[in-house]
């Protein structure tokens, strides 16, 4: 009861709000990339921040919380926040620090979204859809081989699937944030790119995963390699 509450509560809370939240992530995102907050550093104090970003405690307290959800920053109690992890500088390359907070919320929505599609698609998929999921696939095996980025093919996966289920709503859901879900992807994939140690094979595998369980009809299988697939790559972003 208490998280249907807690639920409610985000919910009614001003859109403003929430995307004060997200300004004020990236700016103290943007003091840890620059090095003036190093990793293993305590951040400010809370009226030291607030006065700086110019921003009420309930902010702020928001903007904390996903950075600790998000991996960046840890709690310890009676002492404070500490840095526990700074953003590689290439993901900068790739994405403008101010997008970082959008990404991440698109991650954790296309989660959701994207968990229950595969879970439908695992009970409804026709051998057509299968057909189609294994082209793309194929696709991407030759863009890694290549060196290639392969965006395209991958949101063509993800859409295939959200299309196999049955349900045009799932779809629906994901154009209406088409261009978060590419600029995710596009920073995702060309990370990968930049990694020695077959970052885009291990990516390429969770791909199969979910195939393997929508192909055998393994409905909370699908959902969960999707889920995983999805949670990883939102990791990815802070892993260097």
């Amino acid at each position: 009861m208490a998280k249907s509450v807690n639920a409610i509560n985000n919910l009614s809370k001003p859109a403003k709000d929430r995307k004060l939240s997200d300004r004020v992530y990236d700016d103290i995102l943007a003091m840890i990339l620059n090095g003036e907050i190093p990793v293993g550093a305590k951040l400010p104090t809370e009226h030291s921040l607030c006065e700086r970003l110019d921003v009420s405690r309930p902010v702020l307290r928001q903007s904390l919380k996903q950075l600790r959800e998000d991996g960046v920053v840890v709690s310890r109690q009676g002492s404070g926040s500490y840095v526990q992890r700074r953003p590689e500088g290439a993901v900068f390359e790739f994405a403008s620090v101010g997008s970082i907070a959008d990404i991440q919320r698109t991650f954790e929505f296309r989660t959701a979204i994207e968990g229950e599609a595969a879970f439908l698609a695992a009970m409804r998929r026709s051998d057509d859809d299968l057909k189609k999921l294994r082209g793309l696939l194929s696709d991407l095996d030759e863009y890694i081989a290549e060196g290639r980025l392969g965006v395209n093919a991958d949101e063509a996966f993800h859409e295939a699937i959200c299309t196999a289920s049955g349900n045009q709503y799932f779809n629906t859901a994901r154009k209406s944030m088409q261009a978060n879900i590419m600029t995710g992807l596009n920073l995702t994939r060309n990370l990968s790119l930049t990694k020695p140690d077959g970052r885009m094979e291990m990516v390429q595998r969770e791909h199969y995963a979910i195939l393997d369980a929508i192909e055998s009809q393994d409905q909370n299988g699908a959902r969960d390699a999707m889920r995983a697939h999805i949670e990883n790559a939102k990791t990815r972003v802070f892993e260097g």
